[in-house]
């Protein structure tokens, strides 16, 4: 049973198309459950559009919310359409998401980390002046951020866990127990990870899905798309892959509730 639990639209200002575009290519391409999962305001920000090129106002958030449940409503019967949103970890704006996350039907929320101890997910040239030593230690910097994400109690899904591999060369022949810490703490607080195929680099790769799999962590799967074409993109390849690993299901969301599926 197919599905794709992470997909953006126009409003975040880095993406193409509208949300019934996203549901239309869903529905062409078979999927069973199609998640609306655009990039949060920066509700902690004063002003209400501080960052127009990486997601929408906080003064669009009710109409995204809005439009979600009417389509979720429009489509029933042809696809399920889950209601999503993918936040940032802000560990001093805890609290204000919370509430926020609290005051709407959401199936499901995406916790992400794009950036962690002022250091940017993309950052590549801060990587490649990094000792040795300096590059083992930001990656369990990164490994205990995610962690700290899974033990907020905020989110069902954690997106894109080790991107740092598509940007960071040679990142994942580092070998560090803080990985295993990781997968532990997710594992106990009961969160799913996300296997991510917006790059030919799917993240996490086979080694943490492995070490994943040994402590019991759930998987989930999304595209990232930023365009409708790529709506469930290497679903079914990464189907194989999981089930090559070990996994025999996987799960999507709904009002907050985690269903298995069979691979």
């Amino acid at each position: 049973m197919t599905f794709d639990l992470h997909t953006h639209h126009n409003r975040c200002g880095h993406a193409h198309g509208s949300i019934r575009d996203y549901i239309e290519a869903a529905v062409d391409k078979g999927l069973f459950y199609i998640g609306i999962s655009d990039h949060t305001p920066l509700f902690a920000e004063k002003d209400d559009h501080p960052s127009p090129e990486a997601c929408m106002a906080k003064s669009e958030f009710p109409a995204y919310i809005k439009e979600v449940l009417a389509l979720k409503k429009e489509y029933e019967g042809r696809i399920d359409v889950l209601l999503g949103i993918e936040a940032d970890f802000l560990p001093d704006c805890l609290h204000t998401y919370e509430r926020i996350f609290k005051s709407y039907p959401f199936d499901y929320v995406i916790g992400s980390v794009h950036g962690f101890a002022g250091i940017s997910l993309y950052d590549t040239l801060y990587w490649e002046q990094l000792s040795p030593e300096g590059r083992r230690e930001l990656k369990e910097s990164y490994y205990d951020y995610i962690a700290r994400s899974a033990a907020s109690g905020l989110y069902d899904v954690l997106g894109h866990v080790d991107a740092l591999n598509r940007y960071f060369p040679g990142y994942s022949k580092l070998r560090t127990e803080a990985a295993d810490h990781t997968l532990k703490t997710i594992a106990a607080h009961n969160i799913a990870i996300e296997v991510n195929s917006s790059d030919e680099l799917w993240v996490p790769d086979g080694w943490v899905l492995e070490r994943a799999l040994h402590y019991g962590v759930s998987v989930t799967f999304g595209s990232d798309a930023h365009e409708p074409a790529r709506v469930g993109e290497y679903a079914d390849d990464i189907r194989k892959h999981l089930i090559d690993i070990g996994y025999r299901e996987w799960a999507v969301f709904k009002n907050r509730e985690r269903i298995l599926l069979p691979l």
